[in-house]
Order: structure tokens, then C-alpha cells, then sequence
């Protein structure tokens, strides 16, 4: 009996206090969690009032998402999907070795219709009036059909302008005027805690917005150098949530103005776990203006091959491969030196270290090919480096990775840059594999150019461009120097299964 009376003064005191507790917080003339007090002492707490009296400007992002998602537009990128599995199923080395290619195929052409499907979905950014919208490349990448669909369910079929790998910025065009547009924002000018906001279409969910800070500036995550041999990688880093369909959107500041184009995020799900990157606008800004008034971006290189000096791992590797004494510090260590290019031509050395561009610190490599790559052929940058104990500040005329200082436009470029690769004849043990006596081996420098879109891959064998074999790089400069209709390529893989496809020069 003791013991149950225990039981049952815990249970009364439990109520009581339970009670009481509700009593508190519901009587609005005693309790100091409910006064307008900004603040209320109590013992050793400070008590606030909890309906957002908290004796200081919170943030207020109403306006801003207002302003924001009215500018932000959802994609859909439609591709022939049974042409996308039918290429991933012939390049399947385990379809080769465990499966049977040709009967999956046939299975695989009764099961989907010959028709355009949606593949892919993602966000976009009006950027003015009449119709100019900004995405991610990767978004609208392998696109038939490309379709935007404004914040008030408009939908309109939209113009592909132009393409940065580099970057992994597109332009997009739709046919219409009056629209509302983003501002961008001197991307350079933020900070580290600034409040941002990510708005686009996560998940196919339109219109959503998401609020964080500035993590960090100039990262760079390695993930563009598969679609391109310069990536420029200085990721603005937010908290903001950023998921699949974000792609494209945009980040802007607490006032709703564009600051980056959200791009990557770093998970091990595939989703949101706390770290989102976005193109920092000024780099967005040029590479759209170069796509509007060129037709490609134009982009000056230094021609250097270097590390950054920060990173501990990669100065010990380099001082025990070559012997060296380097100290860690920030910069970014000149090791090899590009033939004819801007660098080398200016009086920079191997083993010099680039501390400034053009009065801005170089902190890391990423650092320095974004302010560089910022930049247009021709323009002239003041590197400042540090050989042994001298500091020096050289001019550099800036060239293209063509070694010119020229500004080039769209039909300045050779066939084989459309086609987006290089070109090396066949060895003898490839024609004897193969049982041929022509054709290139292909190495494919973009992934988003023509070739690369037609299913070729690398090391993959181009037999004959127009019905016309050929055997180097000079053979396909040939055939396709002023041409700008359809050409019709035949190709064989790593196995030598032949494919016939075509495309478009212009």
C-alpha cells in the first residue's frame, strides 16, 4: 500500500506541476514570457517575449520572396528517351559481357514510344524584360525541347542561346516582354554571415524559398572538370537548402536581388544535408554578355600549370617528389609554363609565386582562375609574384587557349570546336583490332558540344563525316569547313558495334 501511495503522490504532483505550467503560460497579465518587456529578469534567465519581440531587427525575408520568385522559373528539358537508353545500354560494358545488348534493345523500343519525354527538371532566373533567362548547363544539357514555365503557370518553348561548361552557365530565350526580371549585385561585395535566400524548384515544387548565410567564398568542389579541360570553380557556399530541381535558381540577398546561380550540392543522399553552391553573379554577368554579343564566351588564360601553396598535402608531395623546400603560405606556385602563352611571353618562371591580381590576393588556384578567366582575351592584368625573396608586378596581355589576343565570335570556330573534340589517327594495333585501314580515334575536350551530345565517347573510332572516310583531323576540317547543314556522322565503340547519327552544324 506504501508503495502505491508513492505512485500516486507523483502522479498528483506531475498534474499539479503540469497545471501550473499552463497556467503560467496562458495568463497574460502575469507572465513575463507574454509581457512587452524586450526584456524580463527573471532569477538567473532572461525571458523574451516569444512572439517575436527580440530587442533587435530580425531578419524579415517577406518582401525579398516576393520580389524573388516572381523572376524564377521552372524547366523542363525533354530528350529522346529511348535514344538516351538505348546509348547508355550500348555503352554498358556489363549489357557486353552478362547481357544481351541487341535483345534488350528490341525489348526496350517496344516498351517506349518514339516521342519526346521529360528527363529532366530545374530552375531558372529571368534576367531581363524581354525574355533572357540564365540555368545551370547541366540543366538543359542533351535538350530536344526545352520548356519554361513562369511562377504565374505561363509556359512558353525556349530558345537555346548559349552554353559555358566552364561555368556551368546557359542562356536561354523566350518570346515575350514585360516580364519580371532580376537585378544581379556586385557578387564580390558579400560576406561570409550574410543573410542569402536559395528560391527555384526543388523536387518539382515551384516557387520555393529557402534561407540561410554565406558559409564561405571561392570554394571549389572539383565537379566541372568532367565537362570541360578549364573549369572555373569559385562556388559561393550557403546553408541555404538546395536540392534537385534548385539547379539554375537563384540566390539572392535579403533584398531579393541576384547574387549566384545555384549549382551543386555536397551529399552523401542526393539531397540537402547542409551545403549548397552557387556561380557567383559577376561571373554569371560576363559570360552571359559574352554569349549575347559573341555567341561564346571569351576568356583569357594565363597558360600556367600550378597548386595553391595552402594546402599542406600538396606541398609536402611536391617537395619530396622534386626535392624542394617550399613553405606553406597562400598563393599559388607556378610549375609548369604553357609554350607561347600569356605567362612565359611576360617574363613569368617556373617556380614563381602569384600572391596578387591585379591589387586582389590570391589565396588558392580557384581564386585565381576565376579572377583571370573573369577576363577577356586581350585584356591586361598586374601579377604580382614573389621569386625568391624579390616581389615583383608584371603586365600581362591575356590570350585565349588558342594563344590569341583577339576576341573570336561564333563563326570564327572550326569545325572540330564545334564538334567538341580533338583527333588522333588509329595505331596499327587499333586497325588490326578492328579490321580497318581508316577513321580517328576521338577525344572529346566538351561534353556538351555536338559529338558528345550524338552518344560518342572517348576512344571511341569517327569512321566517315558525310558519308566521306577519314583518317586524321585535317580529313574533318575538310569536309565540314563553311558547312552548316546537317551532318551525318557513323562512329563505332569500345567493341566496335557501328552507329549511325546526326546533327546540326549550326
Amino acid at each position: 500500500m506504501k508503495k502505491y501511495t508513492g505512485y500516486l503522490l507523483v502522479g498528483l504532483v506531475s498534474s499539479m506541476t503540469t497545471l501550473g505550467g499552463f497556467y503560467f503560460v496562458n495568463n497574460k497579465e502575469n507572465s513575463p514570457l507574454i509581457s512587452n518587456a524586450k526584456n524580463s529578469n527573471n532569477g538567473d534567465f532572461e525571458l523574451v517575449d516569444y512572439k517575436g519581440n527580440y530587442g533587435y531587427n530580425a531578419p524579415n525575408f517577406v518582401e525579398a520572396s516576393n520580389k524573388a520568385v516572381h523572376t524564377v522559373v521552372s524547366i523542363k528539358n525533354y530528350s529522346n528517351q529511348r535514344q538516351q537508353q538505348q546509348q547508355q545500354q550500348f555503352f554498358d560494358p556489363f549489357d557486353f559481357f552478362f547481357g544481351q545488348p541487341e535483345q534488350q534493345q528490341r525489348r526496350q523500343q517496344q516498351q517506349q514510344p518514339d516521342q519526346d519525354q521529360p528527363s529532366g527538371m530545374g530552375s531558372g532566373v529571368i534576367i531581363s524584360q524581354d525574355g533572357y533567362i540564365v540555368t545551370n548547363n547541366h540543366v538543359i544539357a542533351g535538350a530536344s525541347k526545352i520548356e519554361v514555365t513562369l511562377n504565374n503557370q505561363k509556359s512558353y518553348i525556349a530558345e537555346l542561346v548559349g552554353t559555358d561548361p566552364s561555368t556551368d552557365i546557359a542562356l536561354l530565350k523566350i518570346n515575350d516582354k514585360g516580364l519580371p526580371f532580376t537585378k544581379f549585385v556586385d557578387s564580390d561585395a558579400i560576406n561570409v554571415g550574410d543573410w542569402v535566400l536559395a528560391v527555384g524548384n526543388p523536387f518539382g515544387l515551384t516557387s520555393t524559398v529557402t534561407a540561410g548565410i554565406v558559409s564561405a567564398k571561392g570554394r571549389s568542389i572539383n565537379i566541372l572538370g568532367k565537362n570541360s579541360e578549364s573549369p572555373i570553380e569559385s562556388f559561393i557556399q550557403t546553408d541555404a537548402a538546395i536540392n534537385p530541381g534548385n539547379s539554375g535558381g537563384a540566390l539572392t540577398n535579403a533584398n531579393g536581388d541576384l547574387i549566384g546561380i545555384n549549382t551543386a550540392i555536397s551529399s552523401p543522399t542526393g539531397a540537402y544535408s547542409g551545403y549548397g553552391f552557387a556561380v557567383p553573379a559577376n561571373l554569371v554577368k560576363k559570360v552571359v554578355e559574352d554569349i549575347k554579343s559573341y555567341g561564346i564566351v571569351q576568356r583569357g588564360y594565363l597558360g600556367i600549370m600550378g597548386f595553391d601553396l595552402s594546402n599542406d598535402d600538396a606541398v609536402k608531395q611536391y617537395n619530396k617528389q622534386y626535392k624542394k623546400n617550399v613553405k606553406s603560405e597562400s598563393g599559388v606556385l607556378v610549375t609548369e609554363l604553357v609554350s607561347k602563352g600569356s605567362a612565359i611571353d611576360s617574363g613569368i618562371e617556373e617556380g614563381d609565386i602569384i600572391k596578387e591580381v591585379d591589387g586582389k590576393p590570391i589565396t588558392n588556384f580557384s581564386n585565381l582562375s576565376f579572377i583571370v578567366g573573369s577576363k577577356r582575351p586581350g585584356d591586361k592584368v598586374a601579377l604580382k609574384v614573389r621569386r625568391g625573396n624579390t616581389e615583383k608586378t608584371y603586365t600581362i596581355t591575356l590570350k585565349d587557349a588558342k594563344g590569341s589576343t583577339k576576341v573570336r565570335s561564333k563563326a570564327d570556330l572550326t569545325p572540330t570546336e564545334i564538334l567538341g573534340a580533338d583527333f588522333e589517327p588509329l595505331t596499327e594495333r587499333q586497325k588490326d583490332s578492328f579490321g580497318i585501314n581508316y577513321g580517328v580515334s576521338v577525344k572529346i575536350n566538351d561534353n556538351t558540344a555536338k559529338l558528345a551530345q550524338a552518344g560518342v565517347q572517348d576512344d571511341f573510332i569517327l569512321l566517315s563525316v558525310n558519308d566521306k572516310e577519314v583518317s586524321s583531323k585535317a580529313d574533318i576540317e575538310k569536309v565540314l569547313k563553311n558547312y552548316k547543314g546537317r551532318v551525318s556522322i557513323k562512329f563505332a565503340d569500345y567493341y566496335g558495334r557501328i552507329y549511325t547519327k546526326g546533327f546540326t552544324m549550326n
